[in-house]
């Protein structure tokens, strides 16, 4: 009879009675004030021109997008991780040691992070993302195929900094943030978040970070990595719109709206927006915006980074070790800093 545990034949064991009734622990973390944030939300939208930050993509919906957008042929960066993660895992594991507490950042349905703990064995998992309904049910099924880890949810935006000190315990920490979502920085803020990422290693001996980030290359690349064949990240853009329509009460209609992706070379990104296909009327917050023909909401950011600059950038903000990987092709590195 074939071996049914997903876990390597290594790892295999039978649970123990308690522990087999492991569970995930969520944390709400949100913090700040939800009044104010939807000012900004709403004066974002009335601005010319207008805006919606990206953490906005991620409701039930646009999570699930975002999973299918990960798996399509034009969107290379999480196949190119992926498979620098396998030639690699050995090595990077040596570099960040095990039995550490494990932080994924921005951790979606975490399947990434997941599939770091056979090399590095954590003794505690820990998912942080904006979006609930995106880690409570894998972590659910995660507690009970690994009971013997403590699982914790932990709910917050750190979009404007990385503040998870008083969640974590003393021991040392692998920090995991992958799939390039430090490009949906600006330089200014990926400094400060990668600062706040080493103050958070500062006080754990042994802890590091391991990134994934998307390089520099061809402009047609790149924007056909933001705008498939199959029209996946235009739903996925339009989306937006619906989630904001349902937050704040404004009635968008997203099919009026294009999706639009271009690579902005003097900046090394890529830029999303969504374009008005007609001149309409929006209500928003019991205001209106006329939306003219031909006019963009801006939805997205998505910097590009030579290995050398980004090395530079870790650097900068403290860490002293970095190791970096890449494809033989050079159009993603996997960096572990410490």
């Amino acid at each position: 009879m074939p071996n049914l545990d997903p876990r390597p034949a290594g790892l295999l064991r039978i649970p123990e009675p308690h522990l087999a009734r492991a569970s995930a622990r969520i944390v709400e973390a949100l913090g700040g004030d939800p009044l104010a944030e939807r000012e900004v939300l709403v004066q974002g939208l009335l601005a010319h021109p207008a805006a919606i930050a990206p953490k906005y993509f991620y409701d039930a919906l646009g999570c699930a997008l975002f999973t299918a957008i990960c798996e399509l042929p034009e969107y290379y960066p999480t196949r190119v991780e992926r498979s620098i993660f396998v030639e690699h895992r050995h090595d990077i594991a040596r570099a960040a040691g095990q039995g550490r507490q494990f932080v994924d950042l921005g951790a979606g349905d975490c399947g990434k992070g997941a599939a770091w703990i056979p090399a590095l064995r954590p003794r505690r998992y820990v998912a942080v993302d904006i979006a609930r309904a995106a880690i409570e049910p894998p972590l659910a099924r995660l507690a009970q195929t690994w009971p013997e880890i403590e699982w914790l949810g932990i709910v917050t935006d750190f979009q404007h900094g990385l503040e998870l000190r008083h969640l974590l315990s003393d021991d040392p920490a692998i920090f995991f943030y992958a799939g390039s979502s430090i490009g949906n920085f600006d330089h200014a803020q990926a400094r400060s978040f990668l600062a706040s990422v080493h103050r958070h290693c500062a006080g754990r001996d042994g802890s590091g970070l391991l990134i994934g980030v998307d390089t520099k290359k061809d402009a047609a690349r790149l924007v056909a990595a933001y705008d498939d064949a199959l029209g996946v990240t235009a739903a996925f853009n339009r989306n937006v719109l619906n989630h904001v329509n349902a937050l704040i009460g404004s009635d968008f209609v997203a099919e009026r709206f294009a999706h639009r992706a271009s690579y902005n070379a003097s900046e090394g990104r890529i830029e999303m927006h969504l374009e008005s296909m007609t001149s309409q009327t929006v209500r928003i917050d019991g205001r209106t915006r006329v939306f003219a023909a031909g006019e963009r909401i801006h939805t997205e950011n998505s910097y590009k980074y030579s290995p050398a600059q980004f090395n530079g950038l870790l650097r900068d903000v403290g860490f002293r070790r970095v190791r970096c990987w890449q494809d033989a092709a050079r159009d993603f590195a996997v960096f572990y800093a410490c």
